[in-house]
């Protein structure tokens, strides 16, 4: 049953709850729902979700993590929760596995035997799942829950964009002409769906030679100039880095503090 107390745009959409289409638990209080998106797979988009939920738990905050990208889930690994699974509670709820931090997460793997096999569905199987992560999840009272969007402008983001009252989006890019082109059709999109864009997170900006620390830009000039044109903030650059390729494990650990102001400054965007 749709219910705005459950909601975090508590009726501000301007629409009632029989007619926005957000379908909420009543069970759940969650207070801002922050989508990481871009228009391209393999950008980092995931690991920046996994970081800004442990950044925001770091700091005290009562987090969730929900995997919306269903055919390549990776949020299990990333939250260091290989062998757990998320489970039925009898009354239609979800309840979602925790990592030791923490912070609880729902993702397509957590329901499988074996995450190596692939998820072969159609479009409406995939938004179906993803509304009911949002509607039959019991998330309880979180502050954030962090959405790692599916890349793409298809079916699925679609859905999370209509069907999950998000605050806002931050969108994750490369410093390349061709991924900078398709990011810039994602950015369109929440703009046509009106939802606010806090700005994009540059990735794999830069390599730093280990011997002088000179910052190396192997992709070339920075997307800077496609925020300034797109009218969004730029709101950090992220390296090629050991420490975030170390994320993919579950229990990689940031040293670098560049990487760690970059997070922070996410933090504050989002308030």
């Amino acid at each position: 049953m749709s219910d705005c107390n459950s909601c975090p745009s508590k009726g501000k959409c301007g629409s009632s709850s029989e007619s926005c289409g957000v379908k909420n638990n009543p069970n759940n209080k969650v207070k801002k729902i922050i989508g990481v998106m871009s228009g391209k797979g393999g950008v980092g988009k995931s690991t920046i979700s996994a970081m800004l939920a442990k950044t925001l738990r770091k700091k005290g905050y009562k987090v969730g993590l929900m995997d919306a990208d269903i055919t390549g889930p990776s949020a299990v690994r990333l939250m260091g929760l290989q062998g757990e699974h998320a489970y039925g509670d009898g009354d239609g709820n979800i309840i979602p596995a925790e990592n030791k931090d923490g912070i609880k997460v729902i993702s397509l793997n957590l329901m499988m035997e074996d995450e190596n096999q692939p998820v072969i569905w159609r479009g409406a199987m995939l938004s179906s799942c993803v509304t009911q992560f949002w509607s039959e999840t019991l998330w309880g009272e979180l502050d954030y829950l962090v959405i790692d969007m599916p890349p793409g402008t298809g079916d699925v983001t679609l859905t999370v964009m209509q069907s999950i009252p998000l605050s806002g989006v931050i969108m994750v890019t490369l410093p390349q002409d061709m991924v900078g082109m398709i990011v810039t059709k994602s950015l369109n999109m929440a703009r046509m769906m009106k939802i606010p864009v806090y700005g994009l997170v540059q990735n794999m900006s830069y390599v730093k030679c280990p011997h002088c620390g000179e910052k190396i830009n192997i992709f070339g000039d920075s997307t800077a100039n496609m925020a300034l044109e797109q009218g969004v903030p730029l709101l950090g650059e992220l390296p090629t880095n050991a420490d975030l390729a170390a994320l993919s494990t579950g229990s990689g650990e940031i040293s670098d503090p560049e990487i760690s102001d970059v997070f922070e400054t996410l933090v504050k965007t989002i308030g």
